[in-house]
């Protein structure tokens, strides 16, 4: 095939195709050319137009900031409440974990089935945000109340909350879809991931000042105890992430074409299922999630650290005073790497400067200014305060770059077979991550074993620090290579990782052209029903 332009006497061009031998040829006029190339301008200002209002951002930000909270809370303090004030007993209460565990596996797949296929007037994701709600509200309240029962019903009680919040939860989740629909736009979608991860840095601290609160309230005030603390803080988090999650409903679209219903019922979920294990891009951030997951086993070592290789427990509330300053700089700066280097590199940096930086901690040691970290305290603490500061700097950057890049996933999936399977998706994801969850609990106790590790108290039954240096060697050793090798093999996971360069252009390219054919699509659909009339 041959292409060429001709220029007539009378000034018009024509586009020639010719097709050899013994074909023939095919000419556009110049007002065909115009509409192919306007067809192709609104097909590329689909994808760069700007979508999201400002009270459509404060919309998004706040449901964030009142599930992280709720979530938040919940995890810190419910097994406290419920074995210290409503004394259940805790075996049953591992029990009643174990159970639920094993129910929210079952019930993961199941929802995430149904929200996929939902398909109403307000969209797939927003009825979600307001169905849960009697659940999580019922479940959450439970939860934190201790009615005064038998040892029976305290069971049937805590499992019903457990299994009534778990499922509206589970429900309720779908609103973490959301960012993946609110915008075709990936540079807008970049921009709000970026903006709600800044805003939960000043918004996570919350449920911190329940323990100072139950503490001091209760000697201010003779009325108020120390259950009613929880009780009442519980409400109040249950009160502010239903309050935002309607006001997320009414103020938020979305925006990203879905396939119809009957075109959902034409895939089998054995066929979606399939899909799913044969994303590629997928794998590549479970197996990263998967190892990343390992940085939980050094963080759970951090107290034993801090108590024994210090000296005192308290120096790890002054570090932590410190250590997160800079997020307030590397979420932003997140963003402009993204921008520059896209979000596959960009995980590569940040997973493997991670690696290099722990690494480089345990090398040089807790006290190099001395034998041991006491010969010269001060000088010590600041040199683990600032290497823990740098080591900490990829910490936010993985926060926003792990829903880019699994944003850039779902595009992928539906580049590659029509469908957005994204609450299967993240069910699948979510299996891996309870997998790697289980592999840390496991081995965060085991690391301990296989360094001797004995705790030591006083007479009145209060921690005292170990002093023999093989142990203080292997609580620094798990202190820092277990989250090297999180952090260097999140990094070196996303080698495998596909979607860069020109296949990422080409996919964002060819998505607008399927999305603008389903807008098209749609659009006659709605007009044929509406016999024409717009109104």
């Amino acid at each position: 095939m041959i292409c060429y332009i001709i220029a007539t006497e009378s000034s018009e061009f024509y586009f020639g195709v010719y097709f050899p031998p013994g074909k023939r040829w095919f000419f556009l006029e110049e007002q065909d050319l115009l509409a192919q190339e306007e067809a192709e301008f609104d097909k590329l200002a689909y994808t760069k137009k700007r979508y999201l209002t400002p009270k459509e951002i404060a919309a998004y930000v706040l449901v964030n900031f009142g599930q992280k909270n709720l979530s938040q809370f919940v995890n810190a303090y419910k097994e406290f409440f419920i074995v210290q004030f409503l004394k259940l007993n805790t075996t049953a209460y591992a029990y009643i974990n174990l159970f639920a565990s094993i129910y929210d596996a079952l019930d993961d797949t199941i929802s995430g089935l149904i929200i996929d296929r939902t398909r109403t007037r307000w969209g797939r994701i927003r009825p979600f945000f307001i169905i849960p709600i009697p659940l999580w509200v019922v479940g959450g309240i439970m939860m934190f109340s201790a009615p005064d029962i038998s040892s029976g019903s305290k069971i049937a009680w805590v499992s019903i909350a457990i299994v009534i919040y778990g499922l509206g939860m589970s429900y309720f989740g779908a609103w973490n879809l959301m960012i993946y629909n609110i915008t075709p736009n990936n540079d807008e979608r970049n921009n709000l991931i970026t903006t709600s991860k800044f805003f939960e840095l000043f918004g996570t601290w919350m449920p911190s000042f329940v323990p100072v609160l139950a503490q001091f309230l209760p000697k201010l005030n003779k009325s108020i105890t120390m259950k009613g603390v929880y009780t009442g803080f519980a409400y109040f988090m249950i009160i502010l992430a239903t309050v935002f999650s309607v006001f997320g409903f009414f103020n938020m679209r979305e925006r990203v074409p879905l396939q119809s219903r009957e075109e959902m019922n034409e895939t089998s979920v054995l066929e979606s299922i399939k899909q799913i294990f044969t994303n590629r891009p997928l794998f590549a951030i479970i197996f990263a999630d998967f190892f990343n997951n390992f940085k939980a086993v050094g963080g759970s070592s951090e107290q034993y650290f801090w108590l024994n290789n210090t000296g005192n427990l308290a120096n790890q509330t002054l570090c932590g005073l410190f250590t997160g300053i800079p997020n307030y700089l590397m979420v932003p700066l997140s963003a402009k790497m993204v921008k520059k280097f896209g979000a596959r590199t960009t995980a590569i940096i940040a997973g493997v400067f991670g690696g290099v930086a722990y690494t480089l901690l345990f090398i040089i040691g807790y006290h190099p200014f001395g034998q041991t970290f006491s010969d010269n305290m001060i000088l010590n603490l600041i040199w683990v305060i600032f290497a823990l500061t740098i080591c900490g700097l990829p910490n936010k950057v993985i926060n926003v770059v792990g829903p880019i890049l699994c944003a850039e996933t779902f595009d992928y999936m539906e580049w590659k077979h029509g469908l957005r399977n994204e609450a299967l998706v993240t069910t699948v994801q979510g299996y891996f991550t309870k997998l790697a969850s289980s592999v840390t609990g496991w081995l965060s106790g085991m690391v301990l074993t296989w360094i001797n590790y004995i705790p030591l108290t006083d007479s009145l039954g209060n921690a005292i620090p170990q002093t023999d240096p093989s142990m203080l060697n292997g609580i620094w050793a798990v202190f820092c290579l277990l989250p090297a090798l999180a952090r260097g093999m999140y990094g070196l996971s996303f080698f495998l990782y596909p979607i860069h360069g020109n296949l990422r252009d080409e996919m964002i390219s060819e998505l607008a052209d399927i999305r603008a054919a389903r807008l098209e699509e749609q659009e006659a659909v709605r007009k044929a029903n509406f016999g024409g009339n717009d109104k």
